[in-house]
């Protein structure tokens, strides 16, 4: 069987660069030619990093094991021996200890903006492997969280991912606290809200549903607390809007520490995808701020999202007078427009609920502002899930190249799941190109419940796309319809399973480990237009890398999606570093608000269940809780209450 996987693996790997496509050819690092020797390393390096396993992504680099850095580009890629020459008196020097190194990843599909103003105030399911621990998670930040501050769980998370295999129920969600709101978002179906925090937006036995969407009731016609979306996400959307936000100085911090949790994981450059309640230029002060006090720590190309349906169009002229793309610089910089154009072509990707059939007023909305977006040299990008959609989008889009050409302008698709091969081959006639999520990881059962196994074979079809030539790049696009963790979505290429563990793909919809990885770098730098500066280990590039915790080349495909980074950085200065790096590393970042979940339970869950650590932390009396238990607790909360304070539990705190 081992032998079996093995075959499969080196064949995916020796098509690599015949899938990447011929638009690969032109990034630096990604010729197909023969290697040539590695550049000269220069004296008097910033930075040299050596006895790496180093994944340059760079043909002419393969077999290198150590780099040189200066002024915050790479400057020479070969072997220990040739880098170290490189070495003065104020070179410093960072021994990899064979640890695998790769360029820093780069997501195409983040709502990073949005998402730190936000990361502080939310409670992160992602990764939790129990729902008991989950809901003990739940508990525990309601006793901190002062009212009328509410307790969020904000989507990345799936039923499938628990040993349980379910969603909380409403019962559960009402145990958690009267006093304190509490709301759980599962994607963007649907919202879990107590009775308080029922009271705290103000849906009664009169509140009308919007359409598109339910308010469960009762049998008296009161709202139970279930919100489902049918499939029209809005009112999910405007729920959790309604909740109250951090300060500016808390907003700063959450943003910091969200961009220091993307960090941890590898992740060096984003493409922020705007999204709903995130209006320009107001709820861009916080990251705008940051930039200019030189305390980003991730690279931002952010894509502007309309907010007003029916008047998109002024939106985007409005914003068109103001900024144009690729102001700013190589931190923070305009990347065009979308993920949404027009509410109109909003087509839902709530696999739970059948197509969504799309407005026929979306031709003329939609024509107008591309055409407006083409006239300006705008790229862009349009949120498209079904592959009906696909064909009116590209409709439009066609009709709009005959009276003005794009000529070059880089447009993209994001999602793409049930695209046809017919459709694949308009998009690159137009110059198209795709950015690919892992949402199929948290709705692969549900789309196969409702269209069948056999459909889901190619959602989206990423091989056909390659061989193609079309531009790919990889992301997640969390925080809320997926997790933002990017291995979760390097595991999912490489495997073709969900979180849940159900394949979805056969071998010919797999991706290699090296190519996956070039989707999450070198992939996704084409959609910002810095494919010549990001996503390889080659001189003359941004020096942006990550030191593993294992080697994603060749752990366990269920494995991978566990990696983290040990050291992360931005243009050779270290931005992050943990374990035996941590004393390279820029000092701890305090957290605020003091009662924030981040402060407790950090972001992503890689544990399988909760340390006696955080949750004795997540105590409100001050006392500290031990009994000198040490490692991972189960999901079993009896088990728990007795391993942190013995038959009896503290007195202040009931789990």
């Amino acid at each position: 069987m081992v032998h079996s996987n093995m075959t499969r693996r080196s064949f995916l790997h020796s098509t690599a660069a015949i899938g990447a496509g011929a638009w690969l050819a032109g990034i630096p690092g990604c010729s197909t030619a023969e290697p040539s020797p590695s550049s000269v390393p220069s004296p008097d390096a910033d930075l040299i990093l050596y006895n790496a396993k180093l994944t340059t992504l760079d043909s002419q680099a393969r077999r290198a094991t150590a780099f040189a850095v200066k002024d915050g580009r790479f400057v020479a890629v070969g072997s220990d021996a040739e880098i170290m020459a490189s070495k003065s008196v104020r070179t410093t020097v960072i021994d990899a200890g064979q640890r695998r190194v790769i360029p820093g990843l780069n997501d195409s599909h983040l709502h990073v903006i949005r998402g730190g103003l936000n990361y502080n105030m939310e409670l992160r399911w992602d990764g939790a492997t129990s729902l008991a621990d989950a809901l003990e998670m739940l508990k525990a930040q309601a006793r901190v969280t002062p009212p009328p501050q509410w307790v969020r769980v904000v989507g990345g998370w799936n039923e499938y991912q628990f040993k349980e295999r379910r969603m909380p129920t409403l019962d559960e969600i009402n145990a958690v606290s009267e006093d304190v709101p509490v709301f759980v978002l599962h994607l963007y179906d649907r919202a879990f809200l107590n009775k308080a925090a029922l009271r705290a937006v103000g849906y009664t036995k009169d509140t009308p549903t919007p359409p598109g969407a339910e308010i469960q009731r009762d049998s008296n016609g009161v709202p139970t607390g279930l919100l489902i979306a049918r499939p029209n996400a809005f009112l999910l959307y405007k729920s959790l809007s309604l909740g109250p936000k951090l300060g500016p100085e808390d907003q700063m911090n959450s943003s910091r520490h969200f961009m220091r949790e993307m960090n941890r994981l590898g992740v060096t450059s984003v493409i922020d995808a705007g999204g709903g309640f995130q209006n320009y230029p107001e709820d861009y002060q916080i990251i705008q701020q940051l930039h200019a006090r030189g305390e980003m720590t991730v690279r931002i190309a952010y894509n502007l999202f309309a907010q007003k349906a029916g008047q998109e169009r002024e939106d985007f002229a409005r914003w068109i007078k103001m900024v144009k793309p690729g102001d700013g610089d190589a931190m923070y910089r305009h990347n065009g427009a979308g993920e949404n154009l027009v509410a109109s072509a909003a087509d839902f990707e709530d696999f739970l609920e059948p197509r969504p059939d799309l407005a026929g007023k979306l031709e003329t909305e939609l024509g107008s502002v591309v055409t407006l977006l083409a006239q300006n040299r705008w790229p862009f990008r349009l949120h498209a899930t079904y592959d009906e959609s696909i064909s009116r989008f590209l409709d439009i889009f066609e009709k709009v190249n005959r009276d003005v050409p794009f000529g070059g302008l880089r447009w993209m698709f994001d999602h793409a799941e049930t695209v046809s091969d017919r459709n694949l081959e308009r998009i690159k006639a137009l110059g198209g190109g795709i950015a690919v999520q892992h949402r199929m990881a948290f709705q692969g059962e549900y789309f196969v419940n409702r269209y069948g196994a056999a459909a889901a074979k190619r959602t989206p079809p990423i091989r056909k796309m390659l061989d193609l030539g079309i531009p790919v790049g990889a992301g997640t696009d969390g925080t809320r319809v997926a997790s933002y963790n990017p291995w979760v979505s390097f595991a999912w290429m490489i495997s073709g399973r969900t979180v849940g563990g159900l394949a979805l793909y056969d071998d010919n919809n797999l991706l290699a480990r090296e190519e996956a990885l070039r989707l999450l770098t070198a992939g996704s730098a084409y959609f910002s237009g810095e494919e010549r500066v990001k996503g390889t280990i080659a001189p003359g590039m941004y020096a942006d890398f990550a030191i593993l915790d294992r080697d994603c080349m060749s752990v366990n495909e269920r494995e991978a999606r566990n990696t983290i980074s040990l050291l992360t950085g931005l243009g050779g200065k270290v931005v992050y570093a943990a374990e035996g790096f941590k004393s390279l590393g820029p000092p701890e970042l305090p957290i605020s608000p003091d009662w924030s979940p981040v402060k407790r339970f950090g972001g992503y869950q890689h544990a399988a269940a909760l340390t006696a650590a955080q949750f004795a932390s997540a105590c409100g009396c001050g006392s500290v809780h031990s009994c000198g238990t040490e490692g991972r607790l189960g999901g079993d909360a009896a088990v728990a209450r007795a391993a942190l304070w013995g038959p009896g539990g503290c007195d202040c705190f009931v789990f």
